[in-house]
C-alpha cells in the first residue's frame, strides 16, 4: 500500500527469472514506527522452485507480526516527499531525485501531470540549501497535498564542481563544460519517471520550473525540447550561461530565443527585491514583445533571491495540463538549437561544423521553411561553411515527387531541384548555413504564401530620427506559379512611428523572384535622449493572410562623440579599466594590458584590418568609476564594416555571470580612400547598489543589487 511504485526498473543477471520488489522501509522512533524515503528490495524465488513456498510463508509472518505493531495506516505521519536515485546510462551513474506525490496516489489508479523543479546554485534535488527546508519544500508538499500532481525535483549535481555535498555549481552550462548535458539526461529522467510511476505522458502533461539556474535549465530545456514541455515557469532565472556540444559551447539568452517556445506557455516571476531583477525585467520585455508566446508574468514584493508565490506558479501550470491544444503538433513553428546533431518536432537535423554555431530554424510548415544560421545570438553572422542535413517529419506522399525552390540569402539567387519522398514520408534536404528559403511543393504540400525576406543581417534595423527613411522591404515569391497585384500594407501602432507611405501593390511577382518595396514604403521615427528605443511595425499582406512583424531600435535624437577613443588594429595597450571591491560597494581603477587586432597598429582603422574600439569614459554607472575604459560594441550598416568577432566577458564580480559582449570589426580591402563611415559605438558599464539602510518589516537586509547600464557614442571613421 505505501510502495509508490507502479513498476521497479531494477533487474541483473543475478536476479534474472526471479520476481523483484521493492517495499517500503520502516524506523523505530521514540517508541514509534515511521515510513521512510528508503525501501528493501526482495527478491522472489521463481515460479515453482522450491524455496517460493517457504519464502512467501515467511513474508507473510514477518507482515503479521509487524502489521499489530504499526497499527492502522490512517495514523502514520505522512512524509510530504520521498528521496530515490535511478541508475542513469546517460551519465553512467546513479542519480538522485526528491518526488512529491499527491495523497491519493496510492489509493488510487489515476494517472497525474508532472511538474520538473530544477534546483539553483549550491543546492541539490533537497531544495534546502537556501532556506534549511523551511520554505521551498514546505510550499510545494502543500501545493500538491491540495491537487493531482506529481512534482519530482531534478539534481543538478556535477561532482567536479561541488566540495560538498551542497555548495557547487549545478547543471554544467559554463563555457568550459560539456561533459554532462542534462538534455539527454532529462529526457532519460522523463523516461524513468513516466515508466516508474502513474503518469500522464503527453506533451501538456509535462512542465519545468525552477529557481535562478534552475530557472534558466526550466526556459532552456523547455525551448530546447518544446514537443515534450507543454509549459514552464520560471523564478528569477540566471540570465545566460553556455550550452552546447563540448568545445563549440555557445552563450545562450533566453530572451533571444523567445521563439522557440511558440508553442509552450510560459511564466516568469521576479522578486522585487532580487539582486538580479534588471536581467529578469530584460527576459520579460523580451517575452511580453513575443507576439506568438503564451506569456505570464507577475512580480512579488520580497527581498530576497527566492521562488515566491509557488503555489499559484504550479495553479499556472495545471490550467495548461487543462489545455488539449497543447498536445498538438503545430502547423508552423520556429526553433533555435546550438547542437550539430538534434530532433524536434519529429525533424532530425545535423548541423555540422568546426566552430560554434546557432542553427535557427522559422517558419517551418509542411510548405517549406527557412534556415539560417548565427554566430553568436542575437546578431551573429552566418556560417557558411556549416553543412546541414534535415529530415523532415513524415509529412509527406512515400515515394512521391516534391519541387524544392530554394533561395540563397547569400547569393540572392533562386533554384530549383526535385526531391523524392522516402519510404516512411520524409524528404531529406541538404545545404549550407548561408542562409536559405525553402518551399516544397507537391502531393499534399502547397509551397508557402508570400514571404517577407529579411530586412537585416543583424538582429533588428538601427534607425535615425527625424528623416524620411526608405524601408529594405522585399517580398519574395516561394512557389512555382506568377503572383499578380500583390497588396501590402505597413502599419504601426507606436506614436513614435509616422508610415508616410504605407501601402503598394506590386504588379507581379515572377516564381522564384523578389520585390523591392523600399521606394515605396517610406516612415519617419521620432526619439528622446539615451539609448535606443524600442518600435514596431506590422507589415501586411491581406489577399495572402501574411501578417510580420518589424521591429525597429530608433537611434537617440543626439548621440555625443566619445571623449576618447583608441583603435586596437594590432597593437598593445594598458588601460585604467574599473574593478568592484565587492557586493557592499565601492572599487576603482586597476590597469589591464591588452594586445588585440590585427594590422600595422598605428592606430588607424585601414582597408584589412581588424580591430576593437576602447572608449574612456568620464563617468562609469558606479560612483567609483571615473576615467576609466571600456571596449565598445560596434554597429554599423556600411557594407565596408563586418562585425567578425563577439568577445565575451565576464562583469567582474557579477553573481550571474553575465557577459559584456563587444565586438572585434572588419574593414574591407576593397573599401576606397577616403570614405567616411559612421560608427555607433555601445559600451556598458555596471555597478552593485548597496543600501544598507533598507528593511524588509523589521528585518535589516543584506541588500546589493547589480544594475548596468549603456553609454552610447557616435564616431566617424575616415578611411586612409
Amino acid at each position: 500500500m505505501f510502495s509508490p511504485r507502479a513498476r521497479d526498473p531494477l533487474a541483473s543477471p543475478a536476479t534474472e527469472g526471479n520476481r523483484l520488489f521493492r517495499v517500503p522501509a520502516f524506523v523505530s522512533r521514540g517508541g514509534e514506527w515511521l515510513l521512510t524515503s528508503d525501501s528493501w528490495l526482495l527478491t522472489f524465488p521463481k515460479k515453482g522452485s522450491s524455496m517460493r513456498v517457504a519464502y512467501c510463508l515467511l513474508l507473510t509472518a514477518c507482515c503479521l507480526l509487524l502489521v499489530p505493531t504499526l497499527g492502522p495506516a490512517a495514523d502514520l505521519p505522512r512524509q510530504p516527499f520521498l528521496d530515490f536515485t535511478y541508475a542513469s546510462k546517460v551519465f553512467s551513474e546513479d542519480r538522485h531525485y526528491r518526488l512529491f506525490l499527491p495523497p491519493d496516489y496510492n489509493t488510487s489508479n489515476k494517472a497525474y501531470p508532472v511538474i520538473y523543479y530544477f534546483h539553483g546554485h549550491s543546492d541539490r534535488y533537497t531544495l534546502e540549501k537556501y532556506d534549511d527546508g523551511k520554505d521551498t519544500v514546505p510550499k510545494i508538499a502543500a501545493f500538491v497535498a491540495t491537487h493531482p500532481v506529481i512534482v519530482v525535483s531534478v539534481d543538478g549535481y556535477v561532482a567536479r564542481e561541488y566540495q560538498g555535498f551542497y555548495g557547487g555549481t549545478p547543471w554544467d552550462i559554463m563555457k568550459n563544460g560539456g561533459d554532462y548535458d542534462f538534455g539527454p539526461y532529462f529526457r532519460e529522467l522523463v523516461t524513468f519517471i513516466d515508466g516508474t510511476y502513474r503518469t500522464l505522458t503527453s506533451r501538456r502533461f509535462r512542465a519545468t520550473s525552477g529557481l535562478s539556474m534552475g530557472g534558466f535549465m526550466s526556459l532552456y530545456l523547455s525551448a530546447r525540447y518544446p514537443d515534450l514541455i507543454g509549459s514552464a515557469s520560471s523564478f528569477n532565472p540566471g540570465p545566460e550561461f553556455y550550452v552546447g556540444d563540448k568545445g563549440q559551447r555557445v552563450l545562450w539568452r533566453p530572451k533571444d530565443h523567445t521563439s522557440s517556445h511558440s508553442h509552450t506557455m510560459v511564466r516568469l516571476i521576479r522578486a522585487s527585491g532580487d539582486y538580479i531583477s534588471q536581467y529578469t525585467e530584460e527576459t520579460h520585455d523580451a517575452y511580453a514583445r513575443a507576439d506568438n508566446v503564451d506569456f505570464e508574468f507577475r512580480q512579488d514584493e520580497y527581498h530576497r533571491h527566492w521562488a515566491t508565490s509557488i503555489g499559484e506558479t504550479f495553479e499556472f501550470h495545471m490550467r495548461a495540463f487543462a489545455r488539449p491544444n497543447l498536445d498538438n503538433v503545430p502547423i508552423t513553428w520556429d526553433h533555435d538549437d546550438t547542437y550539430q546533431d538534434f530532433t524536434v518536432w519529429n525533424y532530425h537535423v545535423k548541423s555540422i561544423g568546426s566552430e560554434p554555431a546557432i542553427t535557427c530554424f522559422e517558419d517551418v510548415s509542411q510548405g517549406g521553411l527557412r534556415v539560417t544560421t548565427r554566430k553568436w545570438a542575437p546578431d551573429g553572422p552566418p556560417i557558411a561553411t556549416r553543412r546541414i542535413i534535415i529530415a523532415t517529419a513524415p509529412r509527406y506522399e512515400p515515394g512521391a515527387s516534391y519541387l524544392l525552390m530554394d533561395r540563397d540569402f547569400s547569393t540572392g539567387e533562386s533554384t530549383k531541384l526535385t526531391l523524392r519522398a522516402a519510404p516512411d514520408g520524409r524528404l531529406t534536404i541538404s545545404t549550407d548555413g548561408a542562409g536559405h528559403q525553402f518551399s516544397i511543393i507537391g502531393p499534399g504540400a502547397s509551397g508557402q504564401p508570400p514571404v517577407l525576406l529579411s530586412l537585416t543581417d543583424r538582429d533588428v534595423l538601427r534607425l535615425p530620427p527625424d528623416q524620411d527613411v526608405k524601408l529594405p522591404i522585399r517580398i519574395y515569391n516561394p512557389g512555382n506559379a506568377a503572383l499578380a497585384d500583390v497588396k501590402v500594407v505597413l502599419l504601426s501602432d507606436y506614436p513614435t512611428v509616422q508610415v508616410l507611405k504605407g501601402e503598394v501593390t506590386i504588379p507581379k511577382i515572377e516564381p522564384g523572384a523578389s520585390a523591392d518595396l523600399s521606394s515605396g514604403l517610406l516612415v519617419r521615427f521620432t526619439a528622446g535622449e539615451g539609448y535606443f528605443a524600442r518600435t514596431r511595425l506590422t507589415l501586411d499582406i491581406p489577399y495572402y493572410g501574411v501578417e510580420k512583424n518589424i521591429d525597429v531600435m530608433v537611434i537617440p535624437e543626439n548621440v555625443p562623440p566619445p571623449m576618447e577613443v583608441m583603435i586596437m588594429d594590432g597593437r598593445t595597450n594598458t588601460f585604467n579599466v574599473f574593478r568592484q571591491k565587492g557586493n557592499q560597494g565601492g572599487g576603482g581603477s586597476v590597469a589591464r594590458k591588452v594586445s588585440e587586432g590585427k594590422g600595422n597598429g598605428n592606430g588607424v582603422l585601414e582597408p584589412g584590418e581588424e580591430a576593437t574600439i576602447w572608449v574612456h569614459l568620464h563617468q562609469g554607472m558606479d560612483p567609483f568609476d571615473k576615467d576609466n575604459w571600456y571596449r565598445a560594441k560596434v554597429y554599423s550598416d556600411s557594407p565596408w564594416v563586418t562585425e567578425v568577432g563577439n568577445l565575451e566577458e565576464q562583469k567582474q564580480l557579477e553573481w550571474t555571470s553575465g557577459m559584456e559582449r563587444t565586438s572585434v570589426i572588419r574593414l574591407s580591402p576593397n573599401t576606397p580612400h577616403g570614405m567616411r563611415i559612421p560608427l555607433l559605438l555601445d559600451n556598458e558599464s555596471w555597478s552593485y547598489v548597496w543600501t544598507p539602510d533598507v528593511r524588509y518589516g523589521v528585518e535589516k537586509l543584506y541588500q546589493a543589487r547589480q544594475f548596468h547600464t549603456h553609454h552610447l557614442h557616435r564616431l566617424e571613421l575616415v578611411v586612409p
